[in-house]
């Protein structure tokens, strides 16, 4: 047994607004440069929908993540080595611009400026690739709230699946119509194919955390990791030539801090925490043979940090004793091993993923509510299962390879959850035989519903911070968008106006970005003198702060 440590985020469905604010937010903080225009690292896509980028889900395109082969051993969906290696100067299988979609702004100087006349002026949208005028066809957020749905619905790869399987059409009238929001992030996964992918060895995965990261400096823009990740979350960057991705905001994990997706998630539906696993069964596990049993088996690989066995090994692998007690304490690990209601994205490409989701179950409760039930009767919610608005068939075609009878069970135990505390919350006695229903005992319960609806800040996201003993370790493998030369993280780039000389990462973790992350104030014209604000530089000229004023040579005061 080899045990590690591996961040790890869970989303509560039933909670997501879709305000898209985590999107926003991580687009401001890392994705805002030349070259990124159309790379969401964060992204929130209508379900059914294509997704971003249009049908990555269709695997038998996009050549992504693992296959079996009849021998038992797991090999790249697009080829192994040899195969990458006669086509390696060739352009790989992955999504064409048009797949995204080319990012736009629009013509404002027309707008503003346009002499007085008799018609008013248009500001025509621009591509932000050519320059030229465009036509704005699709987006990250073509399918919004079910926008053009109607039309294009059938082309969703899980409403193909659904079809093929039960031969019934799923219709998008508007009365039959279901939809939630799945956000999605990179997956920070434990067999991470993407990884495998990369002819450069460019993309690791970090010991301490298992945050995947991609070394900007060993990059050489194969691009076959675009193709080797099934979820596409990957992006090609067009202007530095190098792949790039989400970094799980690894610079404000370090100092305890949750993800910027996490911090501004209206809805407080993400939770952070650590997992501990066996690495030493991975393999084994991602090369099970039917795929339905790929869930149980990932969670076979996670650990109970409360095992006398498993701390001692832990401890033997250099895992800090915090860390250790974040692992007991973690809501990623009571939400998907203790309670099981939390289930990977797509377990059937074999990439063991990490960022896991609570599938959602509200629209049944506004269905029974309108047609006159008590809607959230234990009775009523557990005989509806199987009549969801969502269809259990396409939630489990999303997260356990087609295994209805697990949504289902999960599905039971939020019902449960549901009807219990509303019994409560009346002022009814407590009904021990709702738990019951679904094997649990009223104290799971309620500490799952604590968990749940009414989670504390420090309760959804356990963070331990990276020590100082790691601070070598750390800056040696801790940076995605790397120091010289390059666009990318110099000193609080990723959050905004303090960039300037490069810092390892490691001093900055512990000084400079703990204050600015902390401090409720702005960061003063004195502490910003003399740094470039690199994020917004366009790469051209000389950006405003470059090189040090005419005092800073003379030594004096800045």
């Amino acid at each position: 047994m080899r045990v590690m440590a591996q961040m790890g985020m869970v989303m509560n469905l039933d909670k997501c607004i879709g305000c898209h604010t985590c999107s926003v937010t991580c687009k401001q903080a890392w994705t805002n440069r030349a070259g990124t225009e159309y790379v969401w690292f964060n992204n929130v896509e209508t379900r059914p929908g294509q997704g971003y980028p249009r049908r990555y889900e269709d695997q038998e395109t996009w050549k992504g993540g693992w296959t079996r082969t009849k021998s038992g051993r797991l090999k790249l969906k697009a080829g192994g080595r040899v195969k990458k290696l006669f086509g390696i100067f060739t352009s790989p299988v992955q999504p064409e611009l048009k797949d995204y979609y080319e990012p736009w702004t629009y013509d404002y100087k027309t707008l503003i400026d346009a002499p007085a006349g008799d018609d008013f002026p248009v500001a025509r949208p621009k591509s932000l690739i050519t320059g030229k005028d465009t036509d704005i066809t699709w987006s990250a957020n073509w399918d919004d709230n079910l926008g053009g749905v109607h039309e294009l619905g059938h082309l969703d790869p899980i409403v193909e699946a659904v079809r093929r399987e039960s031969n019934e059409k799923i219709k998008f009238e508007f009365e039959k119509t279901f939809m939630f929001y799945l956000p999605r992030i990179c997956e920070h996964c434990l067999n991470p194919s993407c990884m495998a992918s990369c002819p450069s060895g460019a993309i690791y995965k970090r010991v301490e955390d298992g945050i995947v990261l991609v070394d900007q400096d060993k990059c050489r823009g194969w691009r076959q990791c675009i193709t080797g990740c099934p979820y596409k979350k990957i992006y090609f960057n067009h202007k530095t030539g190098k792949a790039e991705k989400c970094t799980m905001c690894y610079p404000r994990l370090e100092i305890g801090l949750p993800t910027v997706c996490s911090e501004t998630c209206v809805g407080r539906l993400r939770y952070l925490g650590l997992f501990l696993y066996d690495a030493d069964l991975v393999g084994a596990a991602a090369a099970t043979e039917n795929e339905q049993d790929l869930y149980e088996k990932q969670l076979e690989l996670i650990l109970d940090p409360n095992d006398p066995m498993v701390i001692a090994e832990a401890r033997k692998q250099g895992i800090p004793e915090d860390w250790l007690d974040a692992a007991k304490r973690s809501p990623v690990y009571a939400l998907a091993k203790i309670y099981k209601v939390a289930l990977p994205l797509h377990p059937e490409y074999r990439t063991m993923p990490m960022v896991w989701y609570v599938p959602p179950l509200s629209p049944v409760v506004d269905l029974l509510r309108d047609q006159g039930h008590d809607a959230e009767g234990a009775g009523t919610l557990f005989g509806a299962i199987e009549e969801l608005r969502i269809p259990v068939e396409y939630l489990a075609e999303l997260f356990t390879a087609g295994d209805t009878s697990k949504i289902t069970e999960v599905l039971r135990k939020l019902a449960a959850m549901r009807s219990y505390m509303r019994g409560i919350a009346l002022g009814q006695e407590p009904d021990a035989s709702i738990p019951a229903a679904v094997g649990m005992s009223e104290e799971e319960l309620y500490e799952m519903y604590r968990l749940m609806a009414i989670a504390k800040y420090e309760d959804r996201y356990v963070i331990p911070q990276a020590h100082r003993e790691q601070a070598h370790d750390l800056e040696e493998m801790g940076c995605s968008l790397d120091f010289d030369d390059e666009v990318g993280m110099y000193e609080n780039s990723p959050f905004g106006e303090a960039s300037g000389t490069p810092t390892p990462v490691a001093i900055e973790t512990f000084n400079a970005l703990r204050d600015r992350q902390t401090s409720g104030e702005a960061p003063s014209a004195d502490s910003l003198r003399g740094r470039v604000n690199l994020l917004n530089w366009d790469g051209t000229g000389a950006p405003e702060g470059l090189f040090p004023t005419k005092h800073q040579h003379q030594g004096e005061p800045k």
